[in-house]
């Protein structure tokens, strides 16, 4: 049996066995394959899941739904919020006292996820692990504009790796706004190896990673 959580960049599958190339395995957890493949791989392939999620699949489950099942394992039994922050759109779940109380999810801009960010490091040549968590931040309230101040800055003379920081923590910041300005927040996707954006949330409130399975673990537990 075969989950997936098809992602605009990378799909994320669950398996009950090892039937994918060894160079896309992550780890094996309670009998079960964990698998991270570049979405525009996963298209090429012949894949029927049993259950899916995700931009990139004929998806025949809710990733709200999704998120929320796959979550209730790692969460504590009071108020919970757990912020998915992936490629192409930024969701939240909160639970109260053990039970679903309040979500959203914004799929329309580009300044709360991961896709710019990636665009960014293309084009300045930057690795990821030179991002670092910088106290200031770039008030971002639209992808276009903060791409504008990063070009501004880096004309003036600042190193693209502390612009595209700068950016991140406006993103961290932007994210804790959004999911409500919690005290502690469950991270979900891909942002979770973004060790700059996870040290710029921590600046607002406490950080516990989930990784990037969650969606993939509540599609098995909808079978369960």
């Amino acid at each position: 049996m075969i989950y997936l959580d098809a992602g605009t960049t990378y799909s994320k599958i669950i398996s009950d066995a090892a039937c994918f190339d060894e160079q896309f395995f992550v780890r094996q957890k309670d009998n079960l394959h964990y698998f991270i493949i570049p979405s525009s791989v996963v298209k090429t392939m012949n894949i029927k899941p049993e259950r899916s999620c995700g931009h990139m699949s004929e998806a025949n489950e809710n990733e709200i739904v999704a998120l929320a099942l796959g979550a209730q394992k790692y969460v504590s039994k009071e108020d919970s919020t757990i912020l998915d922050l992936g490629s192409r759109d930024a969701k939240w779940i909160r639970f109260k006292n053990g039970r679903f109380y309040d979500m959203d999810w914004n799929t329309s801009c580009a300044s709360s996820t991961g896709a710019t960010v990636e665009m960014l490091l293309k084009f300045y040549d930057v690795k990821p692990e030179e991002l670092k968590y910088d106290e200031e931040k770039f008030n971002v309230t639209c992808g276009i504009f903060g791409m504008e101040k990063i070009m501004d800055s880096i004309s003036k003379g600042i190193k693209p790796a502390e612009a595209i920081s700068k950016f991140v923590h406006g993103i961290a910041f932007n994210a804790w706004n959004f999911a409500k300005r919690p005290n502690k927040i469950y991270l979900s996707g891909g942002f979770c190896e973004n060790k700059c954006l996870v040290d710029s949330v921590a600046n607002y409130c406490e950080v516990e990673l989930l990784g990037r399975f969650v969606l993939c673990e509540g599609l098995i537990n909808k079978i369960n």
